[in-house]
């Protein structure tokens, strides 16, 4: 009698989770881990945007969190040498649903999973973003250690000690961590055009000097494109240094952490500023710093606004911007000064997307109209800030 064959199972390959997320409530997420080999540790926030995770990942604005990616399929047109939002990486991690294909595009220099190496970010792929997302979305965004190994051998209880010893946002000042320890004239180099690149700017109309908290690349790209020469200064530079030199107008730039903190030695610059009259722009944090030195309260989000696709309502004119958002603190719509009007608002959960001063050349949103690759429909705020800028330079001519 014939014995039966034993099944071979020699062909069977157990994937070892190589990566892990350990959030505050004890929840573990596994995967495999790309990038760097290490553990970090932030805040886990989620981000919808379906294009653009290059920008996302190297925007200043994420220092201190862990960006859970919504959409599936990350890293599929690699990484460029350009599109950077920063010389340095500050985010602290990432998460992406399903694994990194090849890239394919004409552009691409750099496989992402070689990209995140180099820039020692530590990732997971095979996550499953989506039960992320609801915790975050019911709970808040919590606290988490990631870490990668390729041995799959991790201390739960080490890491968990971590995530729960970790300070959080709140109270945070991050901006003076990831703001320019040296004042620098930007290069001049436009916004990218299919065909062109990114073109340099030989006109200098207006100077604009931007007080770095943690500034976007393409943020000073628009500021090219509307023939400005822009000097980038430190985000502890006092006022006077800023008023010597001379500026038509002056721009506060996004960045991450929490307002209040970095309002301790900003707002009194900003207060100064605003007594000279000079024609004054803010975006995301630098919206928020403003509310505080107009005497308005900021306080910390359960979710926060993260993604591409943010509808948000001009009060002005009626029109709806779809718009690009990244921020966990918001300005307090309760008792906010007389001499604030709110110019936007999100119409998600409607909060505070914008306000000016009523009676000088101020203004600022919470939004970034200066998104790359887009949305673009917000591109009218710099034209704004160059007609202030403008009137400003005539009446002082008169």
């Amino acid at each position: 009698m014939k014995k039966k064959a034993k099944k071979n199972n020699s062909n069977k390959i157990l994937q070892i989770h190589t990566g892990i997320l350990v959030l505050e409530n004890k929840k573990i997420f596994k995967g495999i881990g790309i990038g760097y080999q290490g553990s970090a540790t932030g805040e886990v926030c989620f981000n919808t945007s379906l294009t653009g995770y290059q920008e996302i990942i190297s925007d200043p604005s994420y220092a201190g969190q862990i960006i859970n990616f919504t959409f599936p399929h990350i890293g599929n047109v690699g990484t460029n040498k350009e599109d950077h939002e920063s010389d340095k990486i500050w985010t602290k991690g990432v998460i992406f649903n399903s694994e990194i294909t090849e890239p394919s595009n004409y552009r691409s220099f750099l496989h992402l999973d070689s990209w995140l190496k180099r820039n020692k970010i530590v990732g997971i792929t095979g996550l499953d973003t989506r039960s992320l997302t609801n915790i975050i979305r019911d709970k808040g965004a919590p606290k988490g250690t990631i870490s990668f190994s390729k041995k799959g051998k991790f201390n739960i209880s080490k890491l968990y000690n971590i995530t729960s010893k970790w300070s959080g946002l709140n109270n945070l000042d991050l901006a003076k961590e990831v703001s320019t320890k040296k004042n620098y004239l930007w290069k001049g180099f436009k916004t990218w055009k299919k065909g062109l690149g990114y073109k340099k700017n030989k006109k200098n109309s207006f100077h604009v000097i931007a007080i770095d908290y943690g500034i976007k690349k393409n943020i000073l790209r628009y500021f090219s494109d509307f023939d400005c020469k822009v000097t980038v200064v430190s985000c502890k530079t006092d006022a006077d240094k800023i008023i010597s030199l001379n500026p038509n107008g002056v721009f506060l730039s996004n960045g991450p952490g929490d307002p209040a903190a970095t309002g301790k030695y900003a707002i009194q610059i900003i207060k100064k500023l605003i007594k000279k009259n000079l024609p004054i722009f803010g975006i995301c944090l630098g919206h928020q710093i403003l509310g505080l030195a107009l005497g308005a309260k900021t306080k910390k989000m359960k979710l926060g606004h993260r993604g591409a696709n943010h509808p948000v309502k001009n009060l002005i004119d009626g029109k709806v911007e779809i718009t690009s958002q990244n921020h966990g603190f918001e300005i307090v719509q309760r008792d906010l000064p007389k001499n604030i009007e709110i110019t936007h608002k999100s119409l998600f959960d409607n909060s505070i997307e914008g306000i000016r001063l009523k009676n000088k050349p101020v203004f600022s949103v919470q939004y970034h109209p200066e998104a790359n690759p887009g949305p673009q429909d917000s591109v009218y705020l710099f034209k704004k800030f160059i007609s202030n800028m403008r009137s400003n330079a005539k009446k002082k001519r008169y």
